[in-house]
């Protein structure tokens, strides 16, 4: 019966775990680029009840006597599903339609990686034009630096194009490439990507190297489309399934706690 007690108990926090990511889907159900996440369990160490199982005639049985000590929560895996595309009007607001990942700088001069593709016009401190998130994270091009353009740039004049090159009327008015390219990332293993806040993520041992689309020729190439965003790829009505789902799991886990401490009472309350 402690047993019992014991492996109720995993269970409760293990189907815990499952509500808080739930929630956290629920809760980033309109953030551009979000990636649901989904909660997997593994059975706990089984104990063996019998070395020898045999009928009542002493004749072996095909069967092992084991019993299990629970549950716990294996991984918290994010699904990397492309989001539907949600138009905005912004000219830097971009949607990536492909594997890709845009890259932007860190405080610290490390490289995130994002789906978020919400971007705008900011002046850095040696007076130029770059491309950057809400914080301020810098747009990285295809050669890992930042998106740059002189002071006198006419920023509506510029544009992008589905491969990411940012054109600019020339001289002679003709629309030609600055130079600036987009820089996009794809990883092996997405699913192994450290996650840090504000819809980023860093590589990892389990990610793997990033590679970039404009170096690696096996790499399917990613297309670029402004004035839209990706949303999240979050389902409302499969996470309100699954919460009640898990909610019907959490209570019956707290009925076996019940049941357990109940019997244990009994076995007390026995008088020789």
């Amino acid at each position: 019966m402690m047993r019992a007690l014991w492996t109720g108990a995993s269970g409760m926090i293990a189907q815990q775990t499952s509500l808080d990511t739930i929630a956290n889907n629920l809760s980033n159900v309109n953030t551009a680029g979000y990636k649901k996440e989904s909660t997997t369990f593994q059975s706990l160490l089984y104990s063996k009840l019998q070395t020898k199982v045999t009928d009542n005639e002493g004749n072996p049985k095909p069967v092992i006597g084991q019993v299990g000590a629970g549950v716990k929560v294996a991984s918290v895996v994010s699904n990397f599903e492309q989001g539907g595309l949600n138009e905005t009007g912004n000219p830097y607001d971009m949607a990536i339609d492909g594997e890709g990942f845009f890259m932007v700088q860190m405080p610290d001069g490390t490289t995130a990686y994002t789906r978020n593709g919400s971007f705008g016009l900011a002046l850095d401190t040696d007076g130029t034009i770059t491309i950057a998130n809400s914080d301020g994270y810098q747009l990285l091009n295809a050669a890992g630096e930042k998106i740059s353009f002189a002071a006198t740039t006419d920023t509506s004049q510029l544009i992008i194009d589905d491969h990411g090159n940012f054109c600019y009327p020339n001289a002679q008015g003709d629309v030609v490439p600055t130079g600036q390219t987009i820089g996009l990332a794809q990883f092996n293993n997405p699913a192994g990507l450290l996650k840090i806040s504000g819809s980023l993520y860093q590589q990892s041992a389990a990610s793997g190297e990033a590679r970039l689309e404009n170096e690696d020729a096996e790499l399917q190439k990613s297309r670029i489309l402004t004035k839209y965003l990706e949303g999240s790829n979050v389902q409302t009505a499969d996470e309100i399934v699954n919460m009640i789902v898990t909610q019907r799991a959490y209570e019956m886990n707290s009925k076996v706690i019940t049941a357990s401490d109940e019997m244990l009472q009994q076995a007390n309350n026995l008088r020789g």
